[in-house]
């Protein structure tokens, strides 16, 4: 009976001291809390809780001189630094001559995207990624050239024909058939018709385009008087026809 009296009393006195010690402990943390705003850690010490934390499950019940949070920044930063000298090679850098091949053509073809100045590096046998191309000059799409761009380029070569109509004092309607050059807004051709016709049309064109005085476009609408004749005589007269959007002026 002694002896298990003296093991009880033995037992919940080393209960006692235990709880003391913790008490004193936590007491102690509190006043270094109080002095020291922020402790200065090691790498060594953040190691030591970032790996507590991957094999402690209530690690976060033992923590006190910093937040959950800190610990998991830590990890994430260890991570990060991981993978950045596992791949500390990185991509090989693009010799300077292919850099000086990019920005000419992007400074000489302003309406080339970075898609068309990729596909015109392979025709010269440079394989560069669109990424490393958007590096040097932006990421910039394929643009088409407006009508006014168009126009201000070839205005030299670029004439475009037209039919309008007069109402007469008897009633009639007359068709009066233009063709404009744009180079300076000269009329090289006109002519009334009452009856328009697709061989009228090619023989007013051949009439406004003698010999070699053709230009190299011509823009008209989508009347159907511009048809399969008019087609043949603007190709033996080596024309580009320009036909304008459907519902335009």
């Amino acid at each position: 009976m002694a002896i298990l009296f003296w093991l009880l009393r033995s037992i919940f006195a080393s209960h006692i001291t235990l709880v003391a010690e913790n008490a004193l402990l936590r007491h102690q943390l509190a006043v270094l809390q109080r002095s020291v705003k922020r402790p200065r850690l090691t790498r060594r010490d953040r190691m030591v809780w970032v790996v507590a934390r991957l094999v402690l499950r209530r690690w976060r019940e033992c923590l006190v001189i910093v937040k959950p949070a800190t610990v998991v920044g830590w990890h994430r930063t260890g991570f990060r630094l991981y993978w950045r000298w596992k791949s500390r090679g990185g991509r090989p850098a693009v010799r300077t001559d292919v850099r000086a091949v990019i920005k000419r053509i992007a400074a000489e073809n302003p309406l080339r995207g970075t898609p068309r100045i990729q596909a015109e590096l392979a025709m010269l046998g440079y394989k560069v990624a669109r990424a490393t191309i958007a590096k040097y000059i932006g990421d910039r799409p394929n643009r088409t050239p407006t009508w006014r761009t168009f126009i201000r380029n070839h205005l030299d070569c670029t004439a475009a024909m037209d039919f309008f109509t007069v109402p007469t004092i008897t009633g009639r309607v007359l068709y009066v058939f233009v063709v404009l050059h744009h180079a300076r807004r000269r009329i090289v051709r006109f002519n009334v018709t009452a009856h328009p016709t697709a061989e009228w049309v090619v023989r007013q064109l051949r009439e406004a385009f003698p010999f070699d005085s053709a230009p190299r476009f011509l823009i008209h609408d989508n009347d159907s008087i511009f048809g399969e004749a008019v087609d043949r005589c603007l190709s033996a007269m080596k024309i580009t026809q320009i036909r304008t959007s459907l519902g335009s002026p």
